[in-house]
């Protein structure tokens, strides 16, 4: 059963040890702990619906190639509103328009 009178969850995060000690010395510089910059974090994606983070950024993940790249930004530009989604009356139409985008990309 909970106690609905704690003030605090515990997370249990694993990262590599010389990591935790530069964001120990990061974070203290900045004023906060590991601790405070995760519950920001948290704060902002609960505020804001989605990672605060910048996932089209190579400096963030250089391991993601151009076409994840792209297929990170067309989620936030639909995301924003920027641009609409496709959408499909069903997994056949969903089918028949990826094979010819498909094929037209091989031509």
């Amino acid at each position: 059963m909970q106690d609905k009178n704690k003030k605090t969850a515990t997370i249990t995060l694993r990262v590599a040890p010389q990591m935790k000690a530069d964001l120990e010395y990061l974070f203290e510089s900045l004023g906060t702990s590991i601790s405070g910059a995760c519950n920001m974090f948290f704060a902002k994606a609960l505020s804001t619906g989605s990672l605060p983070l910048d996932l089209t950024s190579k400096e963030f993940n250089p391991d993601f190639n151009d076409e994840t790249i792209e297929a990170l930004q067309e989620t936030l530009d639909i995301n924003s509103g920027k641009i609409s989604a496709k959408r499909y009356h069903s997994a056949k139409e969903l089918f028949k328009a990826n094979n010819a985008e498909i094929a037209a990309a091989n031509a």
